[in-house]
């Protein structure tokens, strides 16, 4: 379980993303903290934009914590995974793991549902194990 935590569910307990994390690792990386797409604006592990970056720090600061990221700590890995479960969250307070998935993918904002995605179905298959 990460360290850092800003939310909780209805019980008072952290939720562990580990799972989840670990299955999008796996399709958006393959586990190298380097990585990063063609634009550069996708970097690490958990492939973090800046907007992630930025939407992070915002939470942090709504929730009066001093805490903050930068843009470089999205080649940090445990960095990358702290922001993947503040991000998870604010915004998926219910711990679903197909929004998570999803909303990683598409986006925090709008409708998470619809259509199936190959980006769905490959991490859930890593998140299953069957791979």
């Amino acid at each position: 379980m990460l360290a850092f935590s800003v939310a909780t569910n209805a019980q008072n307990e952290s939720y562990d993303w580990t799972k989840v994390m670990d299955a999008i690792i796996k399709v958006e990386s393959k586990g190298n903290p380097k990585a990063h797409n063609s634009n550069g604006d996708c970097a690490g592990v958990l492939q973090i934009t800046k907007i992630l970056v930025r939407e992070t720090n915002q939470i942090l600061k709504n929730k009066k914590f001093q805490k903050r990221y930068t843009y470089e700590d999205r080649y940090d890995a445990e960095k990358s995974k702290e922001m993947f479960v503040i991000l998870q969250e604010h915004f998926n307070p219910e711990h679903n793991v197909e929004k998570a998935i999803r909303c990683w993918n598409r986006g925090f904002y709008g409708n998470w549902r619809g259509k199936s995605t190959a980006y769905y179905h490959k991490v859930l298959k890593h998140y299953k194990g069957d791979n």
